[in-house]
């Protein structure tokens, strides 16, 4: 699933590293990791609650966009 996201410039905006991200919105460090490299998709609750974090809508963050199969 093509799950794009600006989470790690918006965490070096706020200058907070992955562990304290992590810390912030309930998850792990490796967690953080995982959506920053597009391993992990989070879920609609965990990406609410990190665009909570920011004072940004969802949409700022993360961005799906569909598979062009041509």
């Amino acid at each position: 699933m093509p799950l794009y996201n600006r989470l790690k410039e918006y965490r070096a905006k706020i200058n907070v590293n992955q562990h304290e991200m992590g810390k912030l919105v309930g998850v792990s460090r490796q967690t953080i990791s995982q959506i920053e490299r597009g391993d992990y998709s989070p879920s609609v609750t965990l990406a609410l609650k990190i665009a909570q974090i920011f004072g940004v809508p969802v949409e700022e963050i993360f961005q799906y966009e569909e598979e062009n199969n041509e």
